[in-house]
């Protein structure tokens, strides 16, 4: 063991990290912990799955399961909260009353790397935009991939501690920094999102999207879509320390990048890079403004221009964002599953270029679906609501459309659309809500849709 992992052995001896949350990022950060000299206690209100039990039992790490034993927990000096957990729960008042700090495990886990930190957020396009950066960057650099994707960024930390990490990181991780500094961070967009879990201010949201500057310095880098009007409205109003490089389709920028006609133009401290976007894999205008962020990460990292037109131009988007699953009598198959909220399913159906059968509904988190009845007026052929309660959406689109089903199997969802498609038309699972009501997740939802599809 090397003098600094002695040293850090020591100076956390005794120190008692417990952990709320017995998935990924509880179970990597157990881990890092215990390496770290922690004693680790790892509590889940749930059921912890066996794959992570087993991890824990093999590494002697103390657990519990479907309880929280209160006793266990308030004397810790250390929480980590999982990003699930709201701050409205009565343990975790507790235990903030008691003066324990919580923290993230994006905040537990950079303690102990001087890794380059970059750091993706936004209300959508972050997990495209993440995959995207780490595959522009994989080539020429040890990078890892992690946050909301993948193994843990705390095992990462552990097991692997790459030179450079990409993360993905949601609003309600950002909640629990204190001291995280990314060297560069992206803000991809802010929409109204989780306003269940911000008072349904938001205000509140926006102001937690925007702590993953709020430990930058003027040496860091802040990317950012200078055509959304909530993000300048908030720069209008706050300070921000590090140095700015806006992205846009709209305007030109003398630092950040622009779109000039087909051309992505990237331009950081006078050194200028063209990128072509007629060959880029991915379709879309909110897909052009991924590239941009992504390269503009690629560009700061002295990544070959070659190498960056190569990348955007094989990579094949993520599972789950508007992936093509098959096509059937000429009826095109896809699955949006990761569209939890309004402005990604816009995203969506922007995109449609035929006439659709759109299955939505999940859990509602306070949606507001105005901003889609040009485009259902326009595109959308029927509507099947795949929920528990589905109200909302047929107060709100039972009069655009001949043909609005109900159902909460996602086979049947699957038959009905089947029925009503036509040759040349378009099945989208665009859901605008979060699953929790019918599935695990959004993946499970996802899943299900495209088994349900082969199975036609």
């Amino acid at each position: 063991m090397s003098a600094c992992a002695e040293m850090t052995k020591r100076i956390n001896k005794m120190k008692r990290l417990i952990i709320l949350g017995g998935g990924e990022s509880g179970v990597g950060t157990a881990l890092l912990g215990k390496a770290k000299g922690y004693e680790v206690f790892v509590s889940d209100k749930g059921k912890i799955k066996d794959k992570y039990k087993n991890v824990l039992l093999n590494n002697e790490i103390e657990f519990e399961d479907e309880q929280h034993t209160e006793i266990k927990i308030l004397n810790a000096d250390i929480v980590m909260k999982s990003p699930g957990i709201p701050d409205k729960v009565a343990l975790v008042k507790r235990i903030r009353e008691a003066g324990i700090k919580v923290v993230s495990e994006i905040e537990f886990a950079s303690k102990f790397t001087e890794s380059i930190l970059i750091a993706i957020t936004g209300s959508n396009g972050k997990t495209t935009t993440a995959t995207l950066t780490h595959h522009l960057l994989h080539q020429d650099l040890d990078v890892g991939l992690a946050g909301n994707i993948g193994d843990s960024f705390a095992k990462q930390i552990l097991e692997k501690n790459h030179d450079n990490y990409v993360l993905e990181i949601s609003s309600f991780q950002l909640d629990d920094i204190i001291d995280f500094k990314p060297k560069i961070a992206i803000l991809t967009n802010i929409t109204p999102d989780h306003l269940d879990r911000y008072d349904y201010k938001f205000e509140n949201y926006i102001a937690s999207k925007f702590r993953v500057v709020e430990n930058q310095t003027e040496d860091d880098y802040f990317i950012y879509d200078a055509d959304d009007e909530v993000i300048l409205e908030y720069l209008k109003r706050h300070q921000i320390q590090s140095k700015k490089l806006p992205f846009s389709l709209t305007k030109v920028v003398d630092e950040g990048a622009y779109l000039d006609k087909n051309n992505i133009v990237i331009t950081i401290d006078n050194n200028k890079i063209i990128m072509p976007t007629n060959n880029l894999a991915l379709e879309g205008k909110h897909n052009v403004k991924n590239a941009m962020a992504a390269s503009t990460v690629a560009h700061l990292l002295k990544i070959r221009k070659q190498t960056i037109r190569e990348s955007l131009e094989n990579f094949n988007g993520v599972e789950h964002r508007l992936e093509h699953v098959l096509k059937i009598n000429k009826v095109q198959y896809i699955n949006d599953s990761k569209a939890t909220n309004v402005n990604a399913t816009y995203f969506a159906l922007e995109s449609m270029d035929a006439p659709t059968v759109w299955i939505v509904g999940g859990v509602d988190k306070g949606n507001e679906y105005r901003e889609l009845f040009p485009f259902v007026n326009e595109k959308v052929k029927a509507i099947i609501c795949l929920g528990t309660d589905n109200a909302k959406l047929i107060e709100s689109f039972g009069n655009m459309v001949d043909v609005v089903v109900e159902t909460q199997y996602m086979s049947e969802a699957v038959k009905i659309a089947y029925k009503l498609a036509s040759a040349g038309d378009n099945v989208l699972l665009s859901p605008a809500c979060a699953s929790f009501d019918l599935f695990e997740n959004y993946e499970d939802r996802g899943r299900q849709f495209k088994n349900a599809v082969r199975n036609l």
